[in-house]
């Protein structure tokens, strides 16, 4: 299933560690995560190319046909360069395009500013891993927060098992034992390895917190994972973008999600 996107390769290696199921279709692979179905980005349709004039309703109904019983719609577009298709015809169906940058580093080093006060670690034990989810609660407000405290915590759980299993690791920055910034780092041993979720408390950010998370988290995959290629996905609008390119971080591509505008679906 030869995907061209780094951000796409990525994510389905993440999905597959978890026990996702990918399914070749003509012109677009069905990915499924069972434990997780309101998982957006874990049950959704990747076209192989991105929507050809006239389609853009004909692939909403095709994911309609693959989860019939999904309340969101999610069409993943592969491709490097950021090319979603018509705009016009989107914005007729109702779709959103979301395009997020991909960076990638083979080495990292520490951020101008890095944090000295807080202790950077590995999550260990029940403790840590509510404190993760409760990070992540406070961080992810929305209008559905049940249905996100749902989402997160099928999440985590998924996360955890595969700490477990060694593929990698969840890591907290905690001051004054409370957790204030996490991150996942998770590989399948090809080499590649993905963060999942960067996070920083509101009260605690602009503190280098987030900076000298990347750079543990990464400097632990390049050295006791064997990973040789890290890979990021971030928003290119928003300020922690230059968080990752302050500890080696390069922009590689575009990746490209299709979903309804927000009035039109509800969140996961």
């Amino acid at each position: 299933m030869a995907v061209r996107s780094l951000g796409y390769r990525s994510d389905l290696m993440l999905l597959g560690l978890q026990g996702s199921v990918v399914d070749r279709r003509d012109g677009y692979l069905a990915v499924r995560t069972p434990a997780n179905p309101t998982y957006h980005w874990g049950n959704f349709i990747l076209l192989d190319t991105p929507p050809a004039p006239g389609t853009v309703a004909s692939w909403v109904s095709t994911f309609h046909r693959e989860f019939p019983d999904a309340g969101h719609v999610a069409l993943g577009v592969d491709g490097v360069t950021g090319d979603a298709g018509e705009p016009e015809e989107l914005a007729a169906a109702s779709l959103d395009v979301e395009r997020s940058t991909v960076m990638t580093a083979d080495t990292v080093h520490p951020p101008p500013r890095p944090n000295r006060d807080a202790h950077f670690r590995v999550l260990d034990g029940d403790e840590d891993w509510s404190a993760a989810l409760a990070l992540q609660e406070a961080t992810n407000s929305g209008p559905d927060v049940e249905g996100y405290r749902v989402f997160a915590q099928r999440n985590l759980a998924a996360m955890r098992r595969l700490q477990e299993r060694g593929c990698g690791a969840w890591f907290g920055a905690f001051v004054n034992d409370r957790m204030v910034s996490g991150l996942g780092l998770f590989t399948d041993g090809s080499g590649l390895a993905r963060y999942q979720a960067v996070d920083t408390h509101p009260a605690y950010r602009n503190q280098g917190l987030s900076g000298t998370l990347v750079y543990t988290a990464g400097r632990h995959a390049l050295e006791r994972l064997n990973a040789h290629t890290l890979v990021m996905v971030a928003d290119p609008s928003y300020v922690a973008i230059r968080v990752y390119r302050s500890v080696g971080f390069t922009d590689s591509e575009t990746q490209v999600q299709l979903e309804p505008k927000p009035s039109t679906t509800t969140p996961a």
